[in-house]
């Protein structure tokens, strides 16, 4: 395994796995402030004891995550020494922002846990909204960073040397609105689906139970209000993407050929060699209008630059494929609860539907790591766009690969102990 090879492996298994907690630290928040506001307008007892289960949750997750980020932290700077060197100026501001929202969120977090019965009930709901607040923020002010990458603005180049750094220009890229909304939105989707997910299972076993038909309700309601909102901010990124870098949609959707009324293609199979896609549906003209909003725009296609700066297209195709999927999966989710929900005018809990929403419990992360994978493996072979290559940013620090196989079992023991820490916490309290 060559460095640059078990450097990527590494990043990318350890975002792979931080992304999942990143994720539920932004979003389980929400979960519990919907609970113990119901609670404070109902004093039904089932809300609190929903918030207070919430709450371990969110603890434990972002324990967790704590952990993880800080390895990613560390990474970015012993794997792509010259990348940080390169970028660090430029794009510190929002990593320090991050820093300052991580420790907004851990405080009230801290008086969330402990201020039950210590302070005044609102001033406890309060302290769950800014829990939200904060792990919102962060995951905002890390998302522009990484939009920085796939659009760098806020600096000049002379003579080879970073010069007339303005880092809210580089906060503000072209691609930070687009991609802090996507994946914020993907964040409540994810995880709305899934506890959903996690509570049809155990309503499917216990139909009247009153606790899991209040938590079913509140985290489908979440879901399938931001899968409804989801493919709004897919068509802004789309149409940022076809302005910014086209050769990532190309690969995306494995458009060879430059060509005015561009087909939409659900699946299909790239060949780079051949450099054509078969087994394609494809859908006329509507990649072109979806990028441009003109059925009959010219979109650029991986021919239009050499092999060498082409992304990967195949992995970057198929994980596009499949996010798009899991995304349509969970629309339908949430169409469809919705439907039932007014039709029958009380909770969608067929035992069809509850079988179906068990089934969409993981496709949300699902879509987040094809997404993840979409972002980085289509900005490839720049680390930078146009500016930095990633062979370019690679330590030269040998046998990567000890550290590799070192971390992996890390994250293998800190699965198990979340999933025995969610268990005995939530589950079997």
């Amino acid at each position: 395994m060559t460095d640059l090879l078990a450097a990527r492996a590494q990043m990318a298994m350890s975002l792979a796995f931080h992304i999942i907690f990143a994720v539920i630290g932004i979003a389980m928040p929400l979960l519990m402030v919907i609970a113990e506001g119901l609670w404070l307008k109902t004093r039904e007892e089932v809300y609190l004891t929903l918030a207070k289960r919430w709450a371990k949750g969110t603890a434990i997750m972002f324990a967790v995550g704590a952990v993880s980020g800080t390895v990613l932290s560390f990474e970015l700077g012993l794997l792509w020494p010259n990348f940080m060197a390169y970028a660090g100026p430029i794009i510190g501001m929002p990593f320090s922002l991050e820093g300052f929202a991580f420790f907004l969120e851990a405080i009230f977090l801290g008086l969330y846990l402990y201020g039950w019965d210590r302070i005044p009930k609102y001033a406890h709901w309060f302290a769950g909204v800014m829990v939200l607040l904060g792990g919102t923020l962060s995951g905002i002010f890390v998302v522009t960073a990484n939009a920085w990458m796939n659009t760098p603005t806020g600096f000049s180049i002379v003579n080879g040397v970073v010069t007339d750094v303005d880092p809210i220009a580089a906060m503000l890229n072209p691609s930070s609105f687009s991609q802090t909304l996507h994946m914020t939105i993907a964040a409540f989707l994810t995880v709305g689906f899934a506890v959903a997910g996690i509570h049809a299972y155990f309503l499917r076993r216990d139909p009247d139970n009153l606790f899991h038909r209040r938590a079913f309700a509140i985290a489908l309601s979440v879901g399938g209000v931001f899968a409804l909102l989801q493919p709004i901010s897919g068509d802004i990124s789309a149409k940022k993407l076809a302005k910014h870098q086209p050769i990532k949609l190309a690969a995306m959707e494995a458009q060879w050929e430059t060509e005015r009324g561009a087909p939409l293609r659900i699946g299909g199979i790239p060949n780079e060699d051949t450099e054509e896609t078969r087994y394609a549906l494809e859908i006329p003209k509507a990649l072109s209008f979806l990028a441009y909003s003109d059925f009959n725009a010219e979109v650029m296609g991986l021919k239009a630059v050499p092999p060498e700066d082409r992304p990967p297209v195949a992995i970057v195709h198929f994980a596009f494929q499949i996010m798009v999927a899991c995304g349509i999966v969970l629309i339908a989710a949430g169409v469809i609860g919705g439907w039932l929900a007014w039709k029958h005018k009380r909770l969608p809990d067929q035992r069809w539907y509850l079988r179906f929403v068990t089934f969409c419990t993981p496709l949300g992360f699902i879509a987040i790591e094809a997404g993840w994978t979409v972002t980085e493996v289509g900005r490839q072979p720049w680390i930078i766009y146009n500016y930095m290559r990633t062979a370019e940013a690679v330590t030269s620090m040998p046998n990567l690969v000890v550290p590799f196989l070192g971390f992996t079992v890390l994250y293998i023991f800190l699965s198990i102990i979340v999933v025995i820490l969610l268990r005995r916490q939530i589950f079997l309290s």
